[in-house]
């Protein structure tokens, strides 16, 4: 009787197994819903593009109609250059198709990032500073794609972290782009075409991914092996009315975290993949100060 049960039990899970990654019809998504606070293994309700007869034509070309995984992140108070910039890449981005064993490169693909490319001048980290460059913001869709990458499994070549942490992703999450020094970059390690989808709604960054086959299930794991403390810098401000003060930026701590992917497999098994370490430089507070009375 038990190896009775234990073989319906096997041929139920073949079946299940089956029905998940056999190839999906047109017009119909499955995949893990990965936000970023945590992952939780649902049936992911169509992204605003999905009925879209541009997106649906996109899919059908290519043959990618399983949603991979899907990631959004909130621009925090951005910039109007940096949210220009950030839905002018979406744009150029939304429908790239990446085939089997190919390299996908942000800087090749997006850039370069200059006003002949219609970017605009945007925000852009600089050490432990924050200074002002054409396409400022463009980081903001190597960070989400890296995460739509990392959740769909895919093999990533390049990826760098930023100098300082970032409001939108957390620590380790990140990844930032400069041309011609610095690129995001991963392969295709499917055996299908993969898409790439992305679009900003308001000050939100959305992105997916969409292939031939479902993923495993892939959570993030951090650990904070140190907390940099802040700093304060003093200036002086000859405008400013004597004896007054003047914050004009508020610091940031710095950190020090390790990070890794939980894997888990349709069969069981689990992989724990090591992503190693990543150093965020503290930014100091600045307060400008007026002449004396």
């Amino acid at each position: 009787m038990q190896n009775m049960n234990l073989k319906k039990a096997f041929i139920l899970f073949l079946t299940l197994l089956n029905i998940l990654l056999s190839p999906a019809p047109a017009g119909a998504f499955f995949a893990w819903e990965k936000p970023s606070g945590g992952v939780a293994p649902v049936n992911a309700t169509a992204a605003e593009w999905e009925n879209t007869a541009e997106f649906q034509n996109a899919i059908a070309k290519a043959g990618t109609h399983i949603r991979m995984a899907f990631f959004s992140a909130t621009l925090k108070d951005p910039l109007p250059g940096e949210l220009f910039n950030v839905s002018h890449a979406s744009e150029m981005l939304a429908g790239t198709v990446v085939q089997p064993g190919e390299v996908f490169s942000q800087n090749r693909t997006l850039g370069p990032y200059t006003e002949g490319k219609g970017y605009q001048k945007g925000p852009t980290y600089s050490g432990n500073m924050i200074i002002t460059t054409t396409g400022g913001g463009v980081c903001k869709i190597a960070s989400v794609m890296y995460n739509v990458v990392r959740l769909s499994n895919l093999q990533v070549v390049e990826r760098h972290n930023h100098s300082l942490t970032v409001p939108y992703v957390p620590p380790g999450q990140d990844a930032t782009v400069y041309f011609g020094c610095r690129d995001f970059k991963f392969r295709n390690n499917t055996a299908g075409p993969v898409l790439l989808w992305a679009q900003t709604n308001g000050n939100r960054l959305c992105m997916a991914l969409y292939g031939q086959q479902l993923p495993p299930r892939v959570t993030w794991n951090h650990h904070v092996l140190k907390r940099l403390k802040t700093y304060t810098i003093y200036r002086f401000n000859p405008s400013l009315p004597p004896g007054t003060e003047k914050v004009t930026a508020p610091g940031q701590e710095g950190i020090i975290v390790t990070s890794q992917l939980i894997v888990q497999y349709f069969n069981g098994e689990k992989e724990i993949k090591e992503l190693g370490k990543d150093y965020y430089s503290p930014s100091p507070r600045i307060i400008e100060k007026g002449p004396r009375h």
